[in-house]
This record gives structure tokens, C-alpha cells and sequence, in this order.
């Protein structure tokens, strides 16, 4: 039977241990984390430093300056996303949140498909965010270009030598998640502290450079005419591509402290915060920079706004910070990840489950998994030599796998607000949309479903732009459909394996 949803006690005095009792598990990870680090999760996640410094060039690309109006079209689609998953967290504060909300809300195999999808877009974004190192650091000194040649990603020694920094990065990432929550929140915090100051400084500093108005954002560039409203759908991309993973508050609510009460706030402050920083970033930009027209904005990005306005010397400052974004987002995203990774094991639904979900002792840490998602995240890093194209597809893809995940969560959602199997108000002092649940949580799910059709349209410019073979045009329906694929037979393999009422006994009692 579908799991029915529980009851949130508004008795004050509750202890976190017994709040995670009432889904039939054991307290095993220690909850070390307060109200900041859990915001931090999320906002070191999307990262947006990292992020809309890799992407500003794709976004400007496609549609000219007028491409920063996408950036609150899906800030606000996504807000509507954040708002529900904000209501879900009160009430189901596990980690891997959105395996563990789908399957609660719908049944095993939907749930299953939100945590196969979301767990292999986290994997992919690791080593996505690994290697913007390249980006950066050949940038602040030579000496990190460790392999002689150009350092552009699209060179076969640029491509090598980010697969390297990646790998090096991975792996310190992957022995903080090993020593323990503490040490990965003190980390990310200090990260976070670190990107926030960064993007303030530079969101003055190039005010301070405006070559123009604030106007510009209305100039659609070449673009015009009957294509404009393609090349602008096109352009949406960048803003997708940054803003998801701000639900990593959720995934780890069993190491927070009050998670009811915390974990909402931090799911939408992660999403607020950044949405207001990346928007005054990206017109900060475009006001900065010295040309609109000689082609090296759409082709250096805000890398180059950065340097050309603000000199090598405070320009390498302000790319150091950048760097240090691009690692604690590379740690975020892999513990989030670490976390599902974790959450499924324990429910018994992924190959090796029983080796998977032990926690160690002393850290209080899923050693395993952590290796696993590192060893998988270096592994799709070597794609990148020789086959930069490949790459970059595949972590399009990974980002429209987790968009589909989201949509595994909201869409449960409102089937079971119309169907009056929803409760409409919060006890008191937690979070709860009222009477505004049914239209949040509908527009939440019109606009997942629009930007999954959006992101995975066979567009040459995004999947092949380099001419590649042809078949990268439509690699998004090819990877959706292996991935789906290997999905079935790895659900169909462990449900085999297991006896016939392991559904049942499952934490939660969510049919399969």
C-alpha cells in the first residue's frame, strides 16, 4: 500500500532521534549540523560562482544580453519547486529526500526512478563541477597546467590536464566525506563564507566598471525576428543548469539538529540566496563588459569581464575565490550524493545494499558510497579526453535526469492534494503552504515538465556544437532511454532477490 503521510507532531520537546523512529530507522549518522551549515549544503550545491562562471558565454551565446530574463522566468519555476519540497522536508526529514518522498507519496518503482535519476545527475554533476577547475586555476598560475599546451578545455592537453586537476580534487573531496560530517560542514561553511564575500566584491567592482546602463538586458543582440523566441528557450539552459541541488538540505536532514524545522528554511534560503546572486552577477556582466559585439564575450564569458575590467592582479584574486567555490560545490554535491547513495542501501533497492548502507562507527559517515560516487565521478571525468563533446553532453543530460526527478516528487504531490489525501495546514511553528499548496504545487510541476522538454530537445547547437558525429544531436533521448533501461533491470534484479513481502517490511511500507 502507499504510505500514508504521517502525522508532524507539533510537541516542541520531540527528539530528532525519535523523529527519524517514526519511519522505522535507527539514528546511525550524528547530527552535527545547525541552521547555517544546512543552508550551506545547499547553496555551496548550485554554487554560483562556479556555475554562472562556466555558463554565462552558453546563456549570451544563444540570445544576447536579453538571455538575463531567463534567469528569474526559472528562479521563480523553481522557487515554486523549493516551496513544496520545503512542505515534504517537514514532514519526511530523511536523507536521500527525493527518493524517499516519491516512494512515499507514489509507490516503489516511482520512487526508485526519482533515486536512480537524481543519484546518477549528482554522480555526473561531480564530475561536471570537477572540471571547471580547468577553467580557473591554469588562469590564477602556468604552473597548474601540470600538461604542457593549451589550457582551453576544448584542447586535447586542456582536456587532460582538467581530468587531472579533477581526479586530485575528487579525491580530497571524497577523504572529507570520509572523516566525517564535522569536517565536510566546517569545510563547506568556510567555502560558503568565502563565495558569498566573493560574489559581493565582485558584483561591486564591476558595477563600479559599467560600460553601460542597466538597460541592456532588453538588447536580444544578433539574435531577432521569428527566431528570437528559440535562441531565448535556448538560453534558458544556463539558468537550469545552475539552479537545482538546492534540496541538499534535505538529503541531510538525519545529520541536522531540528530538521523539521531547519531544513525548510534552508531549502529555500539556498535557492533565494542564490537566485538574487547569480541575477545581480549576470547584470553586473553585462553592464562591465567592454564589448557586446567583438565576439569575446560570447566566447571568454565573465572569466573575461572579470580580467579585462578589473587587471591580473585582482582579477587572479577574484578567480582564487572562484576556485575555492568550485571545491566545496564539488563536496557538496558528492556528499548529497553519498547521502542517496546511503538512504537506498538501506532500503534494500540498490545492487551491494547491504555493504553500501553501513555507516562507520566512528565517523558516523557512509564510507562506501563516498569512494563509489568518487571512483564513478573520476571515471565519467576521463570521458573529457578526447571526447569533450561526449562530456558535455552527458552532463546535459545529467541535469535534465534530475530535473525528471524533481518531477517524480512534485507530481505525486498534486495527485495526492486532488485527491484530498493531503493535509492543508501545518502545526504550528512549522512550514506549510496552506491554501496556496494546490497552485504552488501545480506551477512547480508545469514548469518541471516544460524545462525537461526544453533541456532535452535534440538542439545541434547544445548537444553537437563542435559538428560532432550525429548522433550527439539526439543524445539526450539516447541516455534517457539506456538510462531508463538500466534502471528496469536493476530494480527488476533486487526485487527478485528479496523475499516477496520485503516491500512491505520496508521503512514506510511503500508498495513496489
Amino acid at each position: 500500500m502507499v504510505a500514508v503521510t504521517p502525522t508532524v507532531a507539533a510537541d516542541r520537546t520531540d527528539t530528532d532521534s525519535s523523529v527519524l523512529a517514526e519511519f522505522g530507522y535507527q539514528q546511525q549518522l550524528h547530527r552535527k549540523l545547525g541552521p547555517f551549515a544546512a543552508f550551506a549544503s545547499g547553496f555551496s550545491f548550485v554554487s554560483i560562482l562556479t556555475t554562472v562562471f562556466q555558463l554565462f558565454a552558453f546563456g549570451f551565446g544563444f540570445a544576447g544580453p536579453a538571455f538575463f530574463w531567463t534567469w528569474p522566468l526559472v528562479f521563480f519555476g523553481q522557487l515554486m519547486v523549493a516551496l513544496v519540497f520545503a512542505e515534504l522536508a517537514v514532514r519526511y526529514p530523511i536523507s536521500g529526500c527525493i527518493y524517499q518522498w516519491s516512494r512515499r507519496l507514489s509507490n516503489g518503482i516511482t520512487g526508485w526512478f526519482a533515486g536512480w535519476f537524481m543519484l546518477i545527475g549528482q554522480i555526473v554533476s561531480v564530475a561536471a563541477a570537477a572540471i571547471a577547475l580547468q577553467v580557473v586555476l591554469p588562469s590564477i598560475w602556468p604552473g597548474f597546467q601540470v600538461v604542457s599546451g593549451d589550457p582551453a578545455l576544448s584542447s586535447t592537453s586542456g582536456a587532460t590536464n582538467a581530468v587531472l586537476l579533477g581526479a586530485v580534487l575528487i579525491t580530497l573531496t571524497t577523504v572529507i566525506n570520509a572523516v566525517g560530517v564535522r569536517v565536510m560542514s566546517l569545510v563547506n561553511n568556510v567555502g560558503v563564507v568565502c563565495e558569498i564575500a566573493g560574489v559581493i566584491l565582485l558584483v561591486a567592482l564591476l558595477f563600479q566598471h559599467a560600460e553601460r546602463g542597466p538597460s541592456v538586458v532588453m538588447d536580444t543582440g544578433h539574435a531577432g525576428g521569428s527566431g528570437y523566441a528559440m535562441a531565448f528557450l535556448a538560453s534558458a539552459l544556463m539558468a537550469a543548469y545552475v539552479m537545482y541541488g538546492f534540496d541538499s538540505a534535505g538529503e541531510l536532514a538525519e545529520e541536522t539538529r531540528a530538521p523539521r524545522r531547519t531544513a525548510p528554511r534552508a531549502i529555500i534560503r539556498a535557492l533565494v540566496v542564490s537566485g538574487i546572486g547569480g541575477g545581480l552577477l549576470l547584470i553586473a556582466g553585462l553592464m562591465a563588459a567592454p564589448s557586446l559585439t567583438d565576439g569575446e564575450l560570447a566566447a571568454g564569458g565573465l572569466p573575461y569581464v572579470v580580467t579585462s575590467q578589473l587587471g591580473t592582479g585582482l582579477g587572479r584574486a577574484l578567480l582564487v575565490d572562484v576556485a575555492i567555490a568550485v571545491f566545496v560545490c564539488t563536496l557538496a554535491i558528492q556528499t548529497a550524493a553519498t547521502r542517496l547513495m546511503f538512504s537506498m542501501s538501506r532500503d534494500g533497492v540498490l545492487p551491494f545494499s547491504a555493504r553500501l548502507a553501513r555507516v562507520n562507527d566512528r565517523t558516523g559517515t557512509p564510507l562506501l558510497p563516498a569512494v563509489v560516487i568518487g571512483v564513478l565521478a573520476v571515471a565519467i571525468l576521463l570521458v573529457n579526453v578526447g571526447q569533450g563533446a561526449l562530456f558535455t553532453a552527458l552532463t546535459s543530460v545529467a541535469v535534465v535526469v534530475v530535473y525528471l526527478a524533481y518531477l517524480l516528487v512534485t507530481l505525486p504531490v498534486l495527485v495526492r492534494r486532488m485527491r484530498g489525501g493531503w493535509a492543508s495546514s501545518a502545526p504550528d511553528g512549522y512550514f506549510g503552504l496552506g491554501r496556496w499548496g494546490l497552485p504552488v504545487n501545480l506551477a512547480a510541476v508545469l514548469f518541471g515538465a516544460f524545462m525537461v522538454v526544453n533541456m532535452a530537445w535534440p538542439r545541434e547547437e547544445v548537444y553537437n556544437p563542435t559538428g560532432g558525429p550525429a548522433y550527439l544531436r539526439y543524445f539526450a533521448g539516447i541516455a534517457l532511454a539506456v538510462i531508463v533501461g538500466l534502471g528496469l533491470v536493476a530494480y527488476v534484479g533486487r526485487h527478485r532477490q528479496r523475499r516477496p513481502n520485503a516491500a512491505a517490511a520496508m521503512p514506510g511500507g511503500a508498495a513496489s
